[in-house]
């Protein structure tokens, strides 16, 4: 075997150990993250390659940010290199005593790479990790909505709460209209003219006169019949009034980045697939995409499967027999997303042909029916398992041929 270069990595360095082919320990010390340090790391797999005749193993702990400077100056350089995730890395390390330092970690990494087949790390596209890096922000400004909708809700409830009942909570419409009428009493000094002008001035949607008079009817009633627990001039109307501003913003800046990702992938094949599926957007293939990455890089379903976590976890021992239960051990941002992708296609049953509509169906009708969720994950599989061969085929969703390929 080829010499191993360890790395246990933290903020801005790293510890590092070299071990010969008789599993020695030939050097061990600290890598500066900057050029000169990286520079020399360089110098030093460059020597050992030409000693050996061969690149030595690299091998390394993913620690989120810290450790993507490294990887990236790899890849630069075209080295090849092992990074395993932290629970890998710790089962793959583990003794019955042992003590946790940089220095240990780098050494242990090092000499267990002796006792285990480690697949070299496969090197997506830039593409992928744009698309990735995309989607997570994404995620964010979700995440932020959500919080702001629940504070919104929170203060709406102590002002006008009959106000929701009246728009969509999520319409670009209602957020609007609190903006323009936080309290009832807001609504005192308009005229009808003037209300009805404004509730059709507050869509983007061209409303007809009529619709406009039965909103206005029920702002109307809904600002009659709520019991405000703060006073009009009380300064969380500002507050609720930034919740609302803010919302709209997210709403723009999601559309944005949606938009940003569906630019980057219309030419590419597995967006093509991808949304050729009946119930699935653009905005959910491209959110697939993020998080999934180049899925020609895996062997097999099954390795999809345990990337996105929905791989059976299984205990027996003796008499002892748990029910068979998801993993969970993989991507829960794909997970999640997936999910909702199968419950958008049961959604839209009555309207398009779907072979994982059917196969939901089957399993729910069987004479043991399955619970929801669990055919739902069953669904997700089926999913993922038609998907890989299509995109490894460069071949679009079709009802008729899908059963062949499932």
């Amino acid at each position: 075997m080829e010499q191993v270069i360890a790395f246990d990595v933290s903020m801005g360095k790293s510890t590092m150990v070299v071990y010969d082919r008789y599993q020695c320990c030939q050097y061990e010390g600290e890598l500066e993250h900057t050029p000169s340090g990286f520079q020399s790391l360089k110098e030093r797999i460059d020597s050992l390659r030409e000693q050996d005749g061969q690149p030595p193993a690299i091998v390394f702990e993913a620690t989120g940010v810290y450790s993507q400077g490294l990887e990236n100056f790899l890849q630069e350089q075209h080295y090849s290199y092992s990074r395993l995730n932290p629970l890998e890395a710790k089962m793959q390390t583990a003794s019955m005593r042992r003590q946790k330092t940089d220095i240990g970690d780098a050494h242990e990494l090092a000499k267990s790479h002796f006792n285990f087949v480690r697949r070299e790390t496969y090197v997506q596209d830039d593409y992928f990790e744009q698309m990735r890096a995309l989607g997570r922000y994404y995620e964010d400004l979700e995440n932020e909505s959500r919080n702001h909708h629940n504070r919104l809700h929170a203060f709406l409830q102590l002002s006008f709460p009959l106000l929701d009942k009246v728009f969509s909570r999520n319409s670009v419409h209602f957020l609007n209209i609190v903006q323009l009428y936080p309290h009832p009493a807001c609504l005192r000094s308009l005229t009808k003219e003037d209300l009805r002008r404004q509730i059709k001035q507050a869509t983007r949607k061209n409303i007809s006169e009529q619709q406009a008079e039965e909103k206005m009817t029920l702002l109307l009633v809904a600002a009659e019949n709520s019991y405000s627990a703060i006073k009009p001039e009380d300064v969380r109307f500002q507050h609720l009034k930034h919740y609302a501003k803010r919302i709209l913003e997210l709403v723009k800046q999601k559309k944005d980045i949606i938009r940003q990702m569906v630019d980057l992938s219309k030419e590419r094949a597995d967006f093509q697939v991808l949304v050729s599926f009946p119930g699935i957007g653009e905005n959910t293939a491209v959110r697939i995409i993020g998080e999934l990455g180049d899925i020609r890089r895996f062997k097999n379903n099954k390795q999809i499967n345990a990337y996105a976590g929905i791989d059976i976890q299984r205990y027996q021992s003796g008499k002892l027999h748990y029910q068979d239960r998801i993993n969970k051990r993989g991507n829960r941002r794909l997970r999640k997303i997936l999910y909702f992708m199968v419950m958008s296609m049961i959604s839209l049953r009555k309207k398009t042909k779907n072979r994982i509509v059917d196969y939901y169906d089957q399993l729910k009708k069987q004479p043991q029916s399955k619970p929801h969720k669990v055919a739902a994950i069953a669904c997700v599989n089926k999913f993922l398992k038609v998907a890989f061969h299509l995109i490894q085929h460069d071949i679009l969703y079709d009802y008729e041929s899908a059963s062949a390929n499932s």
